[in-house]
């Protein structure tokens, strides 16, 4: 008997519950299938627009930031 074949013969005594679960399973790997794989961003895009630092408050604003830090809550 051929894969097919076997499947068939397995979902014709499947409950509904269990073809709808099946169906959805069949359509989650084919989906996978067609996409594209992940390629994380590199940064490289926004850097373009950024341009150097221009200005000696580089430390001032260091500290801004660090004296106005808080506790998370989550």
């Amino acid at each position: 008997m051929t894969t097919k074949e076997l499947l068939i013969q397995e979902i014709s005594s499947m409950s509904e519950i269990e073809l709808i679960q099946t169906l959805n399973i069949i359509r989650s790997i084919k989906q996978k299938e067609s996409k594209l794989p992940h390629r994380p961003g590199s940064g490289k895009s926004i850097l373009r627009h950024v341009g150097k630092w221009v200005g000696d408050d580089l430390k001032e604003c260091l500290e801004i930031v660090q004296s106005s830090r808080g506790i998370a809550e989550f």
